[in-house]
């Protein structure tokens, strides 16, 4: 397209935003200029904090009105000035003209309404449609965005469908009213990889049959590279870089974009450390690589022990009844897994969502017991043990949680949290060692002593998923179950948490079941690599040679659906 003969649908321009007011006003964002053309997919990538989900209220009108506002600057869509518009004149372009797909369909999506009513309800608020004109065409939609069974589906409650599904069904909302411009806030973070794929096929399939202009929000540059024509690097609030996708690629220049395309973990090598974004501006970047010599030699001596862990035949079954008076059915969520954990080795436990593979985590800690098989701890059955063995027992096998926000009371001060296992399980003498060794714990996960008074909400979310790890390693665990810990942060801090838990693991001996449904960051950290799906295990093997040379077809599917870079 040569957008110097084609005018841009929207156009912003200096546009600065600002949170508070008066001596305690803070600008978030500034003198932004873009533009976005018809018929294109336009990305928009940074880390968390860089200003994309600001611009993208900014642009919807939604930014919050007591606390922020735009201090500058217009927004051009079709010659009328967003910025200057009222609520009300902005109620008639917001869902009509501009519609947005949020990050987070299930906070997004009305728990108490039918799928099927939601979108409904947009129809009926912008359009004269009769409610069985509606009906239709919601069913139409769910069709368009490749929903399975939409009749039924339009009955079905937000929690009675997959996070796939639903954010089909926020995409059906936003596309009612036929926009010319979507706002796609981060609509693939924390999805399968193949959903993800599915996703990004859907938007585009979509865009090449309406026209519309797409923003596509992520922190991912790599999975917007799949999807977008141009794309906006925004940093600290501004646009650092901008330019059409090959560009950005081949010749990126500025330091920021290099770095978030070094960030991810490559699948055709293995750095011995991720590099980070403080590597790229100190200019610390480590290449040394672990070769393949090295993993054989490391293999052979840690596959020589005794297994430290060894699952037979484990099942773990669901009963449900259809009614008051109904039939019980049974789901088998892990139907007779079998393998071995060696000491100082990472597992890595793939596949999607639904698969089995946290409820098989929860099983080997006990969260929730199993059905049957046996489960061998150092040659110790645990689902023989009373509640009070396991309990001692406990401290040797701990969980590092997805969300750790979800996994920290916010009522108690982040070195309480930490203390608290020490005191459970009567560790050092009196509080005052227990606090030394806390603060000693937060300098390994890159924190410090100012911590330790803070509550949770008091930070980002890769410090508090090191504050969830330093809760993990103050019982001086033997295995430890990441369960997706690192799945919902932005790519640069990813890296740094898995350097972080390598860097622990080579420290203290620690051994991991690493469980990700992101084939790319289970390889990278993995010595074995075992893949399920539907409550079975589909392969097990060494993690590079499931890799390059899968052998089941549900494997390639996983590894094809991973973003590949230009």
């Amino acid at each position: 397209m040569n957008k110097s003969a084609v005018k841009p649908i929207l156009e912003v321009e200096n546009l600065s935003v600002s949170f508070g007011s008066g001596v305690g006003q803070k600008e978030v964002l500034h003198n932004l200029y873009f533009q976005v053309y018809p018929n294109e997919i336009l990305g928009i990538v940074g880390e968390s904090g860089s200003g994309k989900s600001v611009t993208s209220l900014a642009l919807m009108g939604l930014l919050p009105k007591k606390t922020a506002a735009i201090t500058q600057g217009t927004v051009f869509f079709e010659n009328i000035n967003l910025a200057n518009l009222t609520n009300e004149a902005f109620r008639q372009i917001r869902g009509n003209e501009i519609s947005m797909i949020f990050q987070e369909p299930m906070s997004s999506l009305n728990p108490s309404m039918t799928c099927g009513k939601q979108v409904v309800e947009i129809l009926k608020i912008h359009t004269n449609l009769s409610n069985e004109a509606a009906k239709k065409q919601t069913i139409g939609l769910f069709e368009k965005v490749k929903l399975p069974r939409p009749e039924m589906l339009y009955n079905a409650y937000p929690h009675q469908i997959s996070g796939g599904q639903k954010q089909r069904v926020m995409i059906a909302m936003a596309l009612a009213c036929k926009p010319k411009i979507l706002i796609a806030d981060e609509p693939t973070t924390a999805l399968d990889v193949t959903v993800q794929k599915e996703i990004i096929l859907l938007l585009k399939g979509i865009q090449k049959e309406t026209g519309m202009s797409i923003l596509f929000v992520s922190h991912d540059l790599t999975l917007v590279s799949e999807i977008a024509n141009r794309i906006l690097v925004m940093y600290q609030g501004k646009i650092v870089e901008q330019g059409d996708t090959e560009n950005i690629f081949r010749q990126p220049k500025e330091l920021y974009t290099r770095a978030l395309l070094e960030v991810r973990p490559k699948t055709s090598f293995r750095l011995k450390r991720l590099p980070t974004i403080a590597d790229f501006k100190n200019n610390t970047i480590s290449k040394t690589e672990i070769t393949t010599s090295d993993r054989k030699t490391m293999h052979e001596k840690m596959y020589a022990q005794t297994p430290l862990l060894e699952v037979i035949d484990l099942e773990k079954t669901y009963f449900s009844k259809t009614g008051v008076f109904g039939k019980s059915i049974s789901f088998k969520a892990v139907d007779g897994v079998s393998f071995k954990v060696y000491e100082g080795e990472t597992l890595g436990l793939v596949g999607e969502s639904g698969c089995g593979k946290s409820t098989l985590g929860n099983a080997i800690t006990r969260l929730e017991p199993a059905s049957s098989g046996k489960i061998l701890y150092r040659g110790q059955d645990l689902t023989k043990l009373s509640e009070s063995d396991m309990r001692k027992l406990r401290k040797d096998i701990q969980i590092i949680f997805q969300d750790p926000y979800a996994s920290l009371n916010p009522r108690i001060r982040v070195g309480d949290a930490i203390m608290e296992p020490m005191k459970v399980h009567a560790l050092f003498a009196s509080d005052v060692e227990r606090r030394q060794k806390t603060i000693e714990i937060l300098e390994k996960v890159g924190l410090d002593e100012s911590f330790f008074n803070r509550y949770p909400h008091e930070f980002s979310g890769g410090q508090r998923q090191r504050i969830g790890i330093a809760r993990t390693i103050a019982l001086s665990p033997k295995l430890i179950i990441c369960d997706e810990s690192v799945s919902a942060l932005d790519i640069s801090v990813q890296a740094q948490v898995l350097n972080l838990l390598n860097d622990l693991k080579s420290a203290f001996g620690f051994t991991y079941i690493f469980i990700s449904h992101d084939l790319a960051v289970v390889k990278y950290m993995s010595d074995q690599l075992m893949v399920m799906r539907d409550g079975k295990i589909e392969e097990i093997g060494d993690a590079d040679e499931i890799y390059f040379h899968p052998k089941k077809e549900y494997t390639q599917k996983l590894i094809a659906a991973i973003p590949k870079a230009l």
